[in-house]
């Protein structure tokens, strides 16, 4: 019998709250397996499984706060190693989906209950077409499908005829049926789900309906009320931004908490160069003219690379301080600073960012910033850094000397792209130049490996054709 536990998504992390199981006790899951939803005072982090087997039993509900470290459900281990591996066991015969006009659960694989989750989809009245009455994606599908259809209103009537009675409204469960989206965008703006009407399947609340609602009243559909003496519409709540200033605040205390450990325990040094971007910016603006807006390319992505492919050569940068001894990476996994909309900053893993080509590695980049201010990032990209960039060069700020995120051991830091003057040879130019810094642990590396990599920057950013 196997445990699934509240992990660490950080050095700073304590505690997390569970916002939504994934999974549900018979059901079979493999390692890598998304399993729960955790909500720290960063973000909601989808969290995956490290067992396979069966989960048993769920031992934390919905809402609860648990420790780093306490077990949240037991997971029933497959057979040892080399035993074929098998779904759990099945009835003889195909049960039915409905028996004397009752529901019967059918078994739903985690992959398949998250698409019902975002579909809007009750998994126990949907009848399974898989083996033994598994339901499939393809079942939860055409469900969504169904349902639509079901929901789109009728053409507009001739005008000779009466306007039709309003539409029924879905029956009452004691519980709003709503995405897990919907359910944190609500939470934010202060939204109370009971009285936000539902456009989705079965009449789930959506994000969309979420953000219509919050930002004010909407004008009803003709077709859609009945013809009534005027009534005073409903004042709707006003929005409590309580929730999300104690967020913002325990985030905020939580980043202070870290950086004054991280400032009493860790030796810093800091050094700083001006890096020459004419080569790199050429490329780059070569490279851009043969592209799709979409796919162009923006300097952050060469800084990163370089970044990256420097830290593979300087291992001293890159890896953990932990239990008084120094662990290199054999991975590069970028930590990307991200600052969040409802304020403070997040920093998820970039992984094997040497080994990213800039399209992938700008694709990636794209993807990571759009989760983490949405609050969709995951477990791994959490807990996995081993080396943080910062770049505050959009804000307009010329040099960045940045705290080091424990365990790590190195900060990288880069300033916006400003022109300056240059003298070679006795004749003045201008040339495109940034400034970047590295803040380094001295337990672990001194000024001559910080100026090594730095100055390793330098050199790949003079041939970017080669990152």
């Amino acid at each position: 019998m196997g445990e699934f536990r509240m992990p660490a998504l950080g050095a700073d992390m304590e505690q997390g709250r569970v916002v939504e199981w994934l999974v549900k006790p018979g059901d079979y899951v493999h390692r890598g397996d998304m399993v729960a939803v955790v909500d720290t005072e960063k973000a909601d982090i989808d969290v995956e499984s490290f067992e396979e087997g069966v989960v048993a039993e769920l031992l934390v509900e919905v809402g609860t706060i648990v420790p780093v470290g306490a077990p949240l459900a037991r997971i029933t281990q497959t057979p040892a190693a080399g035993a074929p591996v098998a779904p759990p066991p099945a009835p003889a015969a195909p049960v039915p989906a409905f028996a004397h006009g009752v529901p019967t659960p059918a078994f739903v694989s985690p992959p398949v209950r998250q698409l019902a989750h975002r579909l809007g989809v009750d998994t126990d009245v949907v009848r399974g077409t898989g083996k033994h009455g598994a339901l499939t994606r393809a079942d939860v599908e055409q469900a969504a499908a169904a349902r639509s259809a079901a929901d789109r209103p009728p053409d507009r009537p001739p005008a000779a005829e009466h306007t039709p009675a309003p539409k029924a409204a879905p029956p009452a469960t004691g519980r709003v049926r709503s995405s897990p989206r919907a359910r944190r965008v609500a939470e934010i703006l202060g939204v109370d789900l009971t009285a936000v009407p539902g456009t989705g399947a079965e009449g789930a609340v959506t994000e969309t309906d979420v953000r219509s609602f919050a930002a004010g009243p909407t004008v009803a559909e003709p077709v859609e009320k009945p013809v009534t003496a005027p009534v005073a519409p409903t004042a709707r709540p006003a929005a409590a931004p309580t929730d999300a200033a104690a967020r913002a605040a325990g985030l905020r205390r939580a980043i202070g908490s870290l950086m004054t450990r991280s400032k009493k325990t860790i030796p810093h040094y800091y050094l700083s160069t001006t890096l020459d971007l004419r080569a790199a910016l050429a490329w780059m603006e070569h490279q851009n003219a043969a592209r799709p807006v979409a796919q162009r390319l923006v300097p952050a992505a060469l800084l990163l690379k370089a970044s990256a492919l420097a830290a593979r050569d300087v291992p001293e940068v890159n890896g953990f301080f932990t239990e008084g001894s120094f662990r290199p990476s054999t991975a590069v996994h970028l930590g990307v600073a991200v600052a969040l909309r409802q304020g403070g900053l997040v920093a998820p893993a970039l992984h094997d960012a040497d080994t990213l080509s800039l399209e992938a590695l700008m694709e990636r980049l794209r993807d990571l910033v759009s989760r983490a201010r949405g609050g969709r990032l995951q477990r791994a990209e959490m807990a996995d850094p081993t080396l943080t960039v910062t770049n505050l060069g959009d804000l307009g700020v010329e040099s960045v000397f940045g705290v080091i995120y424990p365990p790590q051991v190195a900060l990288v830091g880069f300033g916006r792209v400003r022109e300056e003057p240059w003298a070679r040879n006795g004749l003045l130019g201008v040339r495109p130049a940034i400034t970047a810094t590295l803040s380094a642990d001295h337990r672990v590396s001194d000024g001559l490996r910080g100026g090594r990599f730095l100055a390793r920057v330098d050199e790949l950013l003079q041939k970017p054709e080669e990152l």
